[in-house]
C-alpha cells in the first residue's frame, strides 16, 4: 500500500492545527490543577479533532494514528470507526466502508483526566497521523515480518499471512514463509549500523520494507550480539520533547537521539512507555539498542485515572500492537514488559506476568524479554504493605500519615528521603524469596535502584542474566566496574538521559525556598535531572557518565552555578549541577566548585596560567574549590605515571554581550523540522551564564513550533513566542514552509538579530 502524510487541514476544538498536535501544552496551568507537580500542574482536557478530505481513489483505506492521548474514539462521517484506549501505541482505522464518494469528515475524539500519568503525558494527536490506500489485495502495513535466523552465513525469514514475492539485492524468494540467504552482509550493530531494503510485491500491490541482519542472543553469561557480547550503556527517557511538548516530530526525535550517541550512549529505555516510530527509525539509522517498554503500571492503579482502570481488557492486544510495530526494527532488542509494578508479589501478577512472557516469545522469539523491577516495591507488597492498592491510594497507612499522604508519588518520595541507600533495601535473603519468582521467568531481570544485589547475584542465581533498568547517575562509576566485572550483569541505565516535563523538580540542585520535599508546589514546571537539558545542552551528569564510559578524548570540566546565595536544597536524582562554563559576570571572587571528568590519575587546574590546585581522581571525577575570576580556566589530566594526557580549557565571556542565533541546518525543505539554539553571548562568542534577558522571536515563511528555556521553575509558555533565556540558553523550533526564503527574527528588546534560511524543493 501507498502512504502519504494525513498531517493538515485539521481542527482541535474548532481551531486550525497542524498534527503532531500536543494540545495539552497550550492550556493555561494553574496552581490547583489536579495534575499536580506530577503533570506539570496542567489541567483536564477534552479535545476533538476534525478535518476534511476526498475519498481516495484506492479500493482499500486505512488511516494510521501514531499515537492519540488518551481514550481516542475515531468517526468517519459522523460513524464509530475505531480507536484506542492506550495513548501510546499506533492503531489502525479500515476507512473502507465509511466512506462516500467525495468529501468525508474524520473526526478524533480524545480527554485527559487528572491525576492521569506520574509524569506531563501531553494530549491530543501528538504523533503523526497517516493515510495508507491500495487494492484489495493490498499488503497490508506491518503484515510482513523479517527476521535474522543465522548472521554466519546471513540468513533471513520471511513470515506474511499471504503469498508474497521478495527481492534483496538481487535475491528473490516468495511464499508465505521461507528464508533467503544474503551473500556478504552487512551485519547491523552500533559501530555498524547497516539497513537492508526489501521490496514485497502481493498480487498488484507492493511496498518496500526497511530491516537490519542482527541476531539477538543470551545467557547467564551475557548478553550477545552477532556472537559478540554487548555491554548496555543506557539511559532511560521519557517522550515528551521539551519545548514542544509531547508533539512527536521525525526530526525531533533523530536529533535526540544522535546527541544521545554522540554522547557516548549505545542504548534507550523507552520510559515508561513504547516508544514513537520515529524513535525506532532513529536508532535503526544510528546504531543504538532500544529497550521499548508497555506500561508504568498494570492493574493496580498509580494513579487515580490512569491506564489501569482499562489494562486488562487491552494488554495482550497492546503488546500485539507494540510487537507488530517494532518487528523489523533491528535496534529493538528488549521488550519491557513493565515498570515498578507490584503485582508480581501476589499469585495473580505472578500468573499474568507468565502469560506476557508467554505471548511475546511466541510473537516474537528474536527478542529478549524484561521488565524495570523494583525490588523493594515487590518485598514490600509481598508483606502486605504495598504502594499502590486498586484505586491508586497508598495502602501503607504508617508511611502515608509520614509522608504527608502523597499517595501517587509515594515511591518516589520515599527514595527521596533514602536517597542512594535505596541500592542496598532489597539485599536481604527474604527480599531475595520474594523478588525471585518475578524475575526468574524473564530472559533479562531488570533491577531499579538495586545494584547492591548485583556482586550477589552470580552465587545466587547462577542461570540469571540481569542489568540496572534504572539507576541513579551519581552511581554511574561503581555500576559500570561492576559491569565490566560480573558477566551476568548486562548494562545501566541512569535516570535519565534528558530531562522532561513533569515530576517537577524530581532531580533538582535549586536555590528557592519551595524546593524542599519531592513534590514541588507551582511554577515548577521540569524534572530537572538528566544528562541533557531539555534543550539538548549537556551538563556534567553527561560529562562524568561519557568519561566512566571512556568516551572522552579530553578532561570536560563543569561549575556548579556561581550566582547563587545559598547552597542549593539537593534532591535524589542528580549527583552534580555542574554545567560547562567559566563565564559568570558579576560573580569576582565568589567560591566556585570545579569539576573535572576524565578517566586519569590527577589533575591540574590552572586560572589564566597560574596553577590553583591539584586532585585526585576518583571514580573519574576531581573536584575543585576555587575562587571565581574572570579569564581561562584550564585542566590538564596525568596518568598514574605522571604522563600528560590531555588537557581542556573554559573561557569567560567578553563585552559586549549580544544575543546570538545558531541555526543547526541552515538548508531546509518545505515542511522540515529544524532547532535554532539561542544564547547571549561575549564578543568571542563564549555563552555568558549569568546575564539571563527575555528574548522574543518571529518567523516568517515558516511557523514557529515552540521556544523556551531550560529553566525548571517559571510560568512562562512554550507557545508564547517570549522567553528567559536560562545560564545563557534558549531554543526555538521551526517548521519551515514553502520554498524560499524563511526569515527568523530574534531579539532582546535593545539588540536584534535576523536569520535567513534557505527552503528549497528535495
Amino acid at each position: 500500500m501507498k502512504r502519504q502524510a494525513f498531517l493538515t487541514g485539521w481542527t482541535c476544538n474548532s481551531q486550525p492545527v497542524t498534527i503532531p498536535h500536543d494540545a495539552m501544552l497550550h492550556e493555561k496551568r494553574d496552581p490547583d490543577a489536579p495534575s499536580g507537580s506530577a503533570g506539570a500542574f496542567f489541567p483536564d482536557g477534552k479535545y476533538v479533532y476534525e478535518k476534511k478530505f476526498l475519498r481516495p481513489g484506492a479500493e482499500h483505506v486505512l488511516i494510521q494514528f501514531e499515537g492519540v492521548y488518551r481514550d481516542a474514539k475515531v468517526f468517519i462521517n459522523d460513524r464509530e470507526a475505531g480507536g484506542a484506549a492506550y495513548g501510546y501505541l499506533p492503531f489502525f482505522v479500515t476507512a473502507d466502508d465509511y466512506l462516500t464518494d467525495g468529501e468525508n469528515t474524520i473526526r478524533v475524539e480524545c480527554s485527559v483526566q487528572h491525576p492521569d500519568s506520574r509524569w506531563y503525558s501531553g494530549a491530543g494527536i501528538y504523533r503523526p497521523v497517516w493515510l495508507w490506500e491500495g487494492p484489495k489485495d493490498s499488503v497490508e502495513p506491518e503484515s510482513v515480518k523479517i527476521s535474522t535466523v543465522s548472521y554466519d552465513p546471513a540468513v533471513i525469514r520471511i513470515q506474511s499471512p499471504k503469498a508474497v514475492r521478495v527481492e534483496v539485492e538481487g535475491i528473490r524468494g516468495e511464499g508465505v514463509d521461507f528464508e533467503l540467504t544474503i551473500p556478504r552482509a552487512r551485519l547491523w550493530s552500533e559501530d555498524n549500523p547497516n539497513l537492508y531494503t526489501a521490496r514485497v510485491t502481493a498480487g498488484s500491490d507492493s511496498e518496500e520494507i526497511t530491516f537490519g541482519i542482527r541476531k539477538v542472543e543470551w545467557s547467564s553469561r551475557g548478553l550477545f550480539l552477532n556472537g559478540k557480547e554487548i555491554l548496555l550503556r543506557g539511559g532511560c527517557l521519557h517522550h515528551d520533547q521539551g519545548v514542544l511538548g509531547a508533539a512527536t516530530w521525525d526530526e525531533s526525535e533523530f536529533r535526540r537521539v544522535k546527541k544521545l550517541k554522540d554522547a557516548g550512549f549505545n542504548a534507550i529505555r523507552s520510559a515508561h512507555n513504547p516508544a514513537s516510530r520515529a524513535m525506532l527509525e532513529a536508532c535503526d539509522r544510528l546504531g543504538v539498542y532500544l529497550m521499548d517498554e508497555g506500561w508504568d503500571m498494570w492493574f493496580h492503579h498509580k494513579t487515580k485515572h490512569d491506564y489501569a482502570s482499562v489494562w486488562r481488557d487491552h494488554y495482550l492486544d497492546d503488546l500485539a500492537a507494540m510487537v507488530s510495530r517494532d518487528f523489523n526494527h533491528p535496534s529493538v532488542l528488549l521488550y519491557s514488559i513493565g515498570n515498578e509494578v507490584s503485582e508480581p508479589a501476589k499469585p495473580e501478577g505472578l500468573k499474568v506476568l507468565r502469560e506476557m512472557v508467554d505471548f511475546l516469545h511466541q510473537a516474537d522469539p528474536g527478542r529478549a524479554v524484561t521488565g524495570g523491577f523494583n525490588l523493594m516495591i515487590i518485598a514490600k507488597s509481598a508483606k502486605g504493605k504495598g504502594i499502590y492498592d486498586e484505586s491508586g491510594e497508598g495502602r501503607d497507612e504508617s508511611s502515608e500519615k509520614k509522608l504527608q499522604g502523597m499517595n501517587s508519588t509515594l515511591f518516589n518520595m520515599v527514595t527521596a528521603m533514602i536517597g542512594t541507600g535505596m541500592n542496598k533495601s532489597a539485599n536481604s535473603k527474604k527480599a531475595d524469596a520474594a523478588t525471585s519468582p518475578a524475575l526468574d521467568p524473564l530472559d533479562l531481570a531488570g533491577y531499579n535502584y538495586a545494584s547492591g544485589r548485583y556482586p550477589l547475584e552470580g552465587k545466587a542465581h547462577p542461570d540469571r542474566l540481569i542489568f540496572g533498568s534504572e539507576t541513579f547517575p551519581q552511581t554511574i562509576a561503581q555500576n559500570w566496574a561492576m559491569v565490566k566485572k560480573y558477566p551476568y550483569l548486562a548494562g545501566d541505565f541512569m535516570w535519565t538521559a534528558w530531562d522532561y516535563l513533569g515530576e517537577a523538580g524530581l532531580g533538582a540542585w535549586a536555590y528557592t525556598s519551595d524546593a524542599k520535599g519531592f513534590n514541588k508546589p507551582y511554577p515548577w514546571l521540569l524534572a530537572d535531572t538528566g544528562a541533557f537539558d531539555i534543550l539538548g545542552n549537556p551538563n556534567a551528569e553527561l560529562f562524568w557518565a561519557s568519561a566512566v564510559w571512556g568516551k572522552l578524548s579530553q578532561p570536560a570540566i563543569c561549575v556548579q552555578p556561581i550566582n547563587q546565595a545559598e547552597k542549593p536544597i539537593k534532591a535524589a536524582w542528580r549527583g552534580t549541577n555542574g554545567i560547562p562554563s567559566w563565564s559568570w559576570a558579576g560573580c569576582k571572587g565568589k567560591k566556585a566548585t570545579v569539576e573535572v571528568f576524565f578517566d586519569a590519575a590527577r589533575v591540574d587546574l590552572f586560572l589564566n596560567e597560574r596553577k590553583i590546585g591539584s586532585a585526585k581522581v576518583r571514580d573519574c571525577r576531581a573536584k575543585f574549590q576555587v575562587k571565581y575570576a574572570p579569564g581561562t580556566l584550564k585542566a590538564v589530566a596525568y596518568d598514574g605515571n605522571g604522563h600528560e594526557l590531555s588537557g581542556s580549557c573554559l573561557k569567560t565571556s567578553e563585552a559586549p554581550l549580544r544575543i546570538a542565533v545558531h541555526p543547526e541546518k541552515e538548508r531546509l525543505v518545505p515542511g522540515e523540522v529544524a532547532y535554532l539554539p539561542i544564547a547571549v553571548e561575549g564578543a568571542n562568542g563564549v555563552v555568558e551564564s549569568n546575564g539571563d534577558r527575555k528574548v522574543s522571536i518571529r518567523v516568517e515563511g515558516g511557523e514557529l513550533l515552540g521556544f523556551g528555556s531550560a529553566s525548571p521553575r517559571t510560568e512562562e509558555r512554550f507557545d508564547a513566542g517570549e522567553y528567559t533565556t536560562y545560564y545563557g540558553h534558549a531554543l526555538a523550533v521551526i517548521r519551515a514552509g514553502g520554498p524560499g526564503r524563511m526569515t527568523v527574527t530574534v531579539t532582546d528588546g535593545q539588540n536584534t538579530v535576523q536569520k535567513s534560511i534557505s527552503v528549497m524543493e528535495n
